[in-house]
């Protein structure tokens, strides 16, 4: 016989095993329900109890010996309504809960940190924008540096390139005294807002920030960029970012 609508009512495999032994027995000692029901004899008491706490099973007592037997099978309909209120209830309960319950998801939520060393180790944590952002999402870069190797000025081209096909935007900041050259060459690409910070602080590091991915990096000979994921530190720089990008215009 096909148990799977009774697992499905919420009995567990040998618990429908046991009642439908119960059923083509009658009123029964274990020793039976263990032979036709094929359970261990070690569980089968524990799984008696469970199906006389459903309901769908009792026992009575003759000469000091106990004997099983099965409720009316309709009994089954009952328990399932049984479970559907339970169910409702706990859902109202959980709905209740959840503004707690994602408070702490949210506080718990445990940093990340991973450091990528070479150019290539600043490609390829620039490259994971394309994993993460959707067409029309941007990031942005604080503190573009004015002299760069020429290697990175031509990745970062053909990045641009690749960018705008994509479809994601960005907005960068160059340190004061970056050659124009530099922004308008960057400003020809769709999407791309490159301007210069007005301010005389000219930093060998550059930050790169998006959802709640921070990069602190450093375009020097070896190269070493530093990924951070957490929101609270992602959205305190993107603080600072506005708060500069602010104090300048857009680039003409």
């Amino acid at each position: 016989m096909d148990i799977s609508a009774l697992r499905e009512a919420g009995l567990t495999d040998g618990e429908a095993r046991v009642y439908i032994a119960l059923l083509e027995l009658g009123p029964s000692t274990t020793g039976p329900i263990v032979d036709k029901s094929k359970v261990a004899k070690s569980i089968v008491y524990q799984l008696l109890e469970k199906l006389i706490e459903k309901g769908l099973a009792s026992f009575i007592i003759k000469e000091k010996t106990k004997y099983y037997q099965a409720a009316q099978p309709q009994k089954i309909l009952d328990y399932i309504d049984e479970r559907e209120k339970e169910i409702i209830k706990n859902k109202e309960t959980i709905q209740k809960l959840l503004p707690e319950l994602m408070l702490k998801q949210t506080l718990a939520k445990h940093s990340e940190a991973q450091i990528y060393e070479g150019f290539r180790g600043i490609q390829t944590v620039h490259e994971k924008t394309y994993l993460r952002l959707k067409r029309g999402e941007e990031y942005f870069y604080l503190g573009g540096s004015p002299f760069q190797e020429k290697k990175y000025h031509l990745y970062w081209q053909r990045d641009h390139v690749r960018r705008a096909k994509a479809g994601i935007n960005c907005k960068i900041l160059f340190s004061k005294g970056t050659d124009n050259i530099i922004l308008k060459n960057r400003n020809n690409y769709k999407g791309c807002d490159a301007r210069m910070m007005t301010n005389d602080i000219v930093a060998p590091a550059w930050f790169l920030g998006y959802k709640d991915v921070t990069v602190i990096g450093l375009q020097s000979e070896n190269g070493l960029a530093i990924e951070i994921i957490n929101q609270q530190i992602t959205d305190s720089f993107k603080a600072y970012f506005d708060a500069f990008w602010k104090q300048t215009k857009k680039f003409e």
